[in-house]
């Protein structure tokens, strides 16, 4: 009984409390109520507020609402308010909004595009430059749990990258998601971490935008973005003593120029774009503006610019991103293989490299590497080689890497083909 008279005595003191605040309240808006009267009156007169306002507890000098007011800038608070110069960009995004009729045509084997012709002899002067990524998306938590994720793949990932990067200097790899990367640091030891820093000074390794997580840019606040990125870079800084200088970023479902300012102040020098709107991706390389240098819609200047590539196609993964033809780009995703748990949706199995196919296989990668090629100006091209939570067994390791060493050394050994 007594403990029942305690609660309600508690309950009455708690709405006691809030009938003192709710009359506290009334009367703040009461007297902000009878200023905006008193303001609105000497308005009307065309005369100024006698005496000093009274507002709620706190006292306003005398007013003028009908003298001219000269507010100051504090260049401190808006310095790009005051900087001079003009707009003097390539691309302006809202005026591509309303050029384009986001419009959907047949465009033949690159489905939301277009058809890519070219002249063999383009390269003859300069050759074509490849430069080949291997990757592996992992989301923090999708189908799975980020636990289960960890366990059944992402650890594995990791474990094989120490082994293969060390069997061939040329090989190299790179990773993003920093939560998974410090959980598995925390369980290798320290013979493992040694040869992981290894393979960093070395360039094999490289750790891409370093954030906790690749955030979505659409939803969250700059803070929770600028958040996550902190807790990712000083765990890196602490553990291995890396800032990341390039910026990956291939699954956010839409980009943010807020991201890209943000890598800016944070000292990138580059960035990776991919979901963008096919429309977009079409004018883009329609226009070869798939490289840019994206600046700030309220720069005057280009203080702002970071260099900018995004991926043409419509994925990142292996079928979409070799060339515009993902029936034939198929072919050279050697998970892919007869006798595997994935094949390609076009019915086209990748085939094993070796003397007899070598030829024609190069040949057919080739033609794709330089059709993708045409979308940009520099004969600089980059093809990412991965998926979400690729390389997840040996086996994988050593299909991908050693039939592309194969098509790389023919490739690189017939100086007719004008290609690196």
């Amino acid at each position: 009984m007594n403990s029942e008279q305690g609660q309600l005595s508690i309950l009455q003191e708690k709405i006691d409390h809030l009938e003192r605040l709710l009359a506290e309240n009334n009367e703040i808006i009461s007297n902000i109520r009878d200023s905006v009267i008193n303001l609105s009156e000497s308005v009307k007169d065309g005369q100024r507020t006698p005496g000093v306002i009274n507002f709620s507890q706190g006292n306003f000098s005398e007013l003028s609402p009908l003298a001219p007011m000269h507010l100051s800038v504090d260049p401190e608070d808006c310095q790009f308010a005051l900087l001079s110069g003009s707009h003097t960009s390539d691309v302006q995004m809202a005026e591509v909004y309303d050029i384009l009729p986001f419009d959907n045509p047949d465009g033949g084997v690159w489905k939301q595009g277009f058809d890519i012709t070219y002249d063999e002899h383009e390269w003859d002067n300069e050759p074509l430059q490849v430069f080949v990524l291997p990757h592996s998306h992992n989301d923090p938590g999708w189908l799975k749990t980020f636990d289960d994720y960890f366990r059944d793949q992402t650890q594995h990932i990791l474990n094989n990258m120490v082994i293969k990067l060390q069997e061939d200097k040329g090989r190299k790899f790179m990773w993003s998601e920093i939560s998974y990367f410090s959980k598995w640091w925390d369980g290798i030891d320290s013979q493992k971490k040694d040869a992981v820093k290894r393979l960093i000074k070395d360039g094999q390794f490289e750790i891409v935008t370093g954030g906790w997580v690749m955030p979505d840019e659409a939803s969250p606040h700059y803070f929770a973005i600028i958040d996550q990125m902190i807790e990712g870079h000083q765990w890196l800084e602490k553990a291995l003593g890396v800032k990341p200088k390039s910026g990956w970023a291939i699954d956010p479902f839409g980009h943010s120029p807020t991201m890209a300012y943000l890598l800016k102040r944070a000292g990138f020098s580059n960035m990776l774009i991919q979901r963008v709107h096919y429309s977009i991706k079409k004018y883009f390389s329609a226009h070869k503006t798939l490289e840019f240098f994206w600046r700030q819609n309220w720069d005057s200047g280009s203080s702002t610019d970071i260099l900018c590539h995004m991926m043409p196609f419509y994925s990142y993964d292996v079928p979409h991103t070799c060339g515009p033809d993902p029936k034939i780009c198929c072919q050279f995703d050697f998970k892919r293989l007869p006798g595997g748990r994935v094949n390609c949706p076009w019915r086209v199995p990748p085939e094993a490299i070796h003397s007899g196919n070598i030829q024609h296989r190069a040949w057919m990668i080739l033609d794709q590497y330089r059709k993708k090629s045409k979308l940009f100006r520099t004969k600089v091209l980059l093809i990412p080689l991965g998926d979400d939570f690729r390389y997840t067994e040996s086996t994988e390791w050593d299909q991908q890497y050693q039939n592309y060493q194969k098509l790389f050394d023919y490739m690189n050994s017939h100086p007719e083909l004008h290609v690196k």
